[in-house]
């Protein structure tokens, strides 16, 4: 792992593949970090013919952590946000993707694919709008659009989201339990629930960085980003929308709605996936991404 001092923060990363190859970089999601580009995922996208960079987003893993900002109250947030004020908060969307885009000039990088997930999705969708030269092509991951119509995030899994999981380092089987239950809940029905793996990926984050209050600034950051259609509308390269079919966190309405949204983009709805990337769908989601990065005359 190396860090990088971009936009004033540092952004932890590191790589696969051979330096020389075109990059793609890889963007996490909400409250999660790098690790959940897992290796192998990685390792498999690096063997046919890329460069491949994960990062932490700001507030996730190794990279800066804005726990000295006071609690998030969202009740004023969601009052300023209907009256058409902005909100005080330590950063947005628009900031994480500047991040993106200044790792590569840290590494001396023109341009890369851009794949994000979830949150990531919505990271790199921006980052394809707003730096339209940068970015050669666009893989947005079980993402939404920020369309207000949308229908929104199961209730229960919103609860379990937000609700304060106990400390790993005071009751380390209550935390387990709450994350695997979280985890489990988000998962597809097809494929099986790796139990051990999700185990040992969510004590591996809690080694490298515990920080509970940045889940809900980075949900902040996504609230005010509001409804992302006008961008998307302005992005112009190859673009793949990946998304499960049981996902009930972003349900498969917001992953036809960004497509839709985006000229010329492809939609590729699985069955049995869920809000996660289980191992069984690695290569397919490779052939995705190589697919559309191979749409781009550039690319290679």
């Amino acid at each position: 792992m190396n860090i990088l001092k971009v936009n004033g923060v540092d952004l932890a990363y590191d790589s696969f593949g051979n330096p020389n190859d075109k990059a793609i970089i890889l963007i996490a999601g909400l409250g999660t970090q790098m690790i959940r580009w897992t290796v192998p995922f990685c390792q498999i996208l690096a063997a046919r013919g890329f460069r491949v960079i994960r990062f932490d987003n700001r507030d996730a893993g190794c990279s800066t952590h804005f726990n000295h900002y006071p609690a998030l109250d969202f009740d004023a947030l969601a009052k300023a946000l209907m009256s058409g004020q902005r909100p005080d908060i330590p950063y947005t969307l628009d900031d994480m993707s500047s991040d993106a885009i200044g790792l590569l000039n840290a590494l001396s990088i023109e341009r890369a694919h851009f794949v994000g997930r979830s949150m990531g999705g919505m990271i790199a969708q921006i980052a394809a709008s707003e730096y339209p030269d940068r970015v050669l092509s666009l893989t947005s991951i079980m993402s939404s659009s920020g369309n207000p119509a949308l229908p929104p995030t199961s209730p229960d899994v919103m609860a379990m989201m937000t609700k304060p999981a106990p400390s790993p380092f005071e009751d380390e089987a209550g935390f387990l339990a709450n994350r695997l239950a979280f985890a489990k809940r988000i998962a597809g029905s097809g494929y099986p629930f790796e139990e051990d793996a999700n185990r040992a990926l969510i004590l591996e984050e809690v080694q490298r960085a515990y920080d509970p209050g940045s889940v809900g600034r980075q949900i902040a950051a996504i609230a005010v980003s509001g409804d992302r259609r006008p961008r998307l509308a302005t992005i112009k390269v190859p673009t793949l929308v990946i998304h499960g079919e049981d996902d009930p966190m972003f349900v498969p309405a917001c992953g036809e709605d960004t497509a839709s949204s985006i000229p010329g983009a492809e939609l590729m709805l699985v069955d049995g996936m869920g809000h996660d990337l289980p191992p069984q769908l690695y290569e397919v989601i490779a052939d995705g991404i190589e697919r559309t990065a191979r749409r781009n005359g550039h690319a290679l």
